[in-house]
């Protein structure tokens, strides 16, 4: 009984920004958990290599092509997702960016390409789905927030804006939608082996900063965040709404 709460057998997972790191990462774990799972993306040749490896896995996924940071292309997107692959039952707003300079000289253009993919991609999507799920009053949104929702850095104050607007969004989502049978929350990852953070792998200086910093002494692997999203998508969590669920090793704990 306890274990059929985090099933997921039955029920259709669209997870932005899919074809590598995190966001595969979860998408492998949400369809090994018994979802059929929506891989998105805008490059379509990208998308598809992680589609057929996630199949090659006997996994059940489904591809869907636009770009999240255009309203109209997204509106298009969603309703062919319900019209042709199923109802929406679960949404992981993952797509990202990062844009790193000194906040005095960052270039205008990268602080609007960080906007829009980071926060009004997630009130695109969220909007759409949200449109379908209140009509069947239940649906899961899960946003992907970041030790950046609580914490700075040097040189990344546009992304930590970003993030720290998804977890109010995240909240402001819960309040208005929750009403409705919907549980939004986020998941805050620490820092995470992926192929956008391999160079800060690499670099002896800052890993032995990370990992002094760290309680749990290391960084995290991609794979560590899949049981996070199972919960979070599952009925375990059935009366959890509005909340962020960090998952940093224990590095927000610790000056």
């Amino acid at each position: 009984m306890t274990l059929s709460l985090f099933s997921l057998e039955g029920r259709t997972a669209l997870i932005t920004g899919s074809s590598q790191g995190i966001g595969f990462a979860l998408a492998r774990g949400l369809a090994q958990a018994g979802a059929r799972v929506v891989l998105n993306g805008r490059d379509a040749a990208k998308l598809s290599k992680a589609a057929e490896t996630l199949r090659g896995e006997d996994l059940t996924i489904e591809e869907a092509v636009f770009d999240v940071t255009d309203s109209p292309a997204v509106s298009e997107g969603i309703a062919r997702i319900e019209r042709e692959i199923g109802p929406i039952d679960i949404l992981v707003n993952n797509a990202g960016i990062q844009r790193r300079a000194p906040l005095h000289e960052f270039d205008e253009g990268d602080w609007r390409d960080v906007m829009e993919t980071n926060i009004d991609s997630v009130f695109y999507v969220s909007k759409a789905v949200a449109a379908h799920m209140i009509p069947r009053g239940k649906g899961k949104i899960i946003n992907i927030c970041s030790v950046q929702s609580e914490l700075g850095r040097p040189s990344v104050a546009p992304y930590a804006a970003s993030k720290g607007a998804i977890k109010m969004l995240t909240r402001g989502m819960c309040i208005d939608w929750g009403p409705h049978g919907i549980q939004v929350n986020g998941i805050g990852p620490g820092y995470f082996k992926t192929e956008l953070t391999d160079a800060l792998v690499k670099d002896e200086t800052f890993s032995g900063w990370l990992t002094g910093r760290t309680p749990s002494r290391r960084w995290g692997n991609v794979e560590e965040l899949a049981g996070a999203a199972i919960y979070l998508a599952s009925d375990a969590s059935s009366f959890v709404n509005g909340h962020i669920l960090y998952v940093d090793g224990g590095i927000t704990t610790s000056l």
